[in-house]
């Protein structure tokens, strides 16, 4: 095993103390850039690796900031972390994110590892099976930057960024119902995140406010799974009163529903109308393509990682902020038209 370099090493190489060799890697101002230029050279030469977490113990500050989210494989997740780190990266911070894969305990692990790594500030959305927040405390008692987006929830001193999901719920159940639809079903993910039971709130209200009464058989939640739609199908087509508008949680599963109801000899929009959320790529792929609910998932990111490096920085106090709202966008397609 080759032995791992250390600056005592590149000090005799250079013939220069371990001091200069240390505050040349840290760019220190009393050293010449020559100096500089030299030391570099060398420790890229022999490999050397600057121990970024010790560097950082005097000044109490790691540059790095944790965020924990449900499961990578999302592209509206994709695209918030995808705006964390612009933000994050033009200002000299590193990101270390790690996935809940909708486990609580799962999340608990990452968010003691985080604090152990000794990031700077964190940034959470929820897991599914999430009840209880005792684990986020570590960060609140010692006032470490703990901020919330997507799937929120209420924690003193902890901010959160999110869409009014309670209005984007009412907008797409509204607009099947303005398409001719009657009997609306809704799919949702778990009921325990902000985000799907604001949706159904919303949907419910829309329902109330067109004066069509709701049934409990219209609500499906799930974990939005792809291998949960042939069961929603069958569903679909063995329930008693005639389906002619759907509201899915998700374009994912939205797709792959009419997909289904195709191959089942449904014809999309003429025999039910589906309606997804958060417009990605694929709601344009599919035929006909999907009409969605917009949610800016980059726009969050970009503010997510504002509010945080304000806050590092001294210009703001998230601490005292409470909630930030980011405005959806209905977006009419083919799959419900008239």
């Amino acid at each position: 095993m080759a032995k791992k370099i250390t600056i005592y090493d590149l000090a005799q190489k250079l013939n220069i103390s371990p001091a200069t060799v240390s505050r040349s890697l840290n760019d220190h101002p009393a050293i010449s850039q020559k100096t500089k230029d030299k030391v570099l050279l060398v420790a890229k030469e022999t490999g050397y690796r600057m121990n970024k977490f010790a560097a950082n113990l005097s000044k109490q500050k790691s540059n790095t900031i944790g965020v924990i989210v449900p499961k990578l494989n999302s592209n509206f997740m994709s695209t918030v972390l995808s705006g964390i780190e612009k933000i994050a990266n033009d200002v000299g911070y590193n990101l270390i994110i790690s996935q809940s894969l909708e486990s609580e305990e799962k999340e608990k692990l990452n968010a003691k590892t985080l604090f152990d790594s000794g990031v700077d500030a964190l940034l959470v959305s929820l897991a599914y099976e999430t009840e209880n927040f005792d684990h986020f405390t570590t960060y609140t008692d010692r006032k470490i930057p703990l901020l919330f987006f997507d799937r929120v929830c209420d924690l003193p001193n902890c901010p959160t960024i999110s869409i009014d999901n309670h209005a984007a719920g009412f907008d797409a159940t509204q607009h099947l119902i303005q398409q001719g639809c009657r009997n609306i079903v809704h799919i949702s993910g778990s009921l325990k995140r902000n985000v799907y039971a604001d949706r159904f709130d919303g949907y419910q209200r829309a329902l109330h406010k067109n004066g069509i009464e709701f049934h409990k058989e219209n609500l499906y939640e799930s974990d939005l799974s792809i291998e949960n739609v042939q069961k929603f199908v069958e569903r679909i087509r063995d329930s008693k009163h005639k389906v002619d508008g759907i509201f899915v949680s998700n374009d994912t599963f939205a797709v792959h529903c009419i997909k289904e109801l195709k191959k089942e000899g449904y014809k999309i929009p003429e025999d039910i109308k589906i309606i997804g959320f958060n417009n990605d790529p694929v709601s344009e792929v599919i035929s006909p393509n999907l009409t969605t609910i917009e949610y800016p998932g980059y726009k969050m990111g970009i503010l997510a990682g504002e509010s945080i490096i304000s806050h590092l920085s001294g210009s703001i106090n998230i601490q005292s902020a409470d909630q930030i709202l980011i405005k959806h966008k209905l977006i009419k397609r083919e799959s419900t038209r008239l």
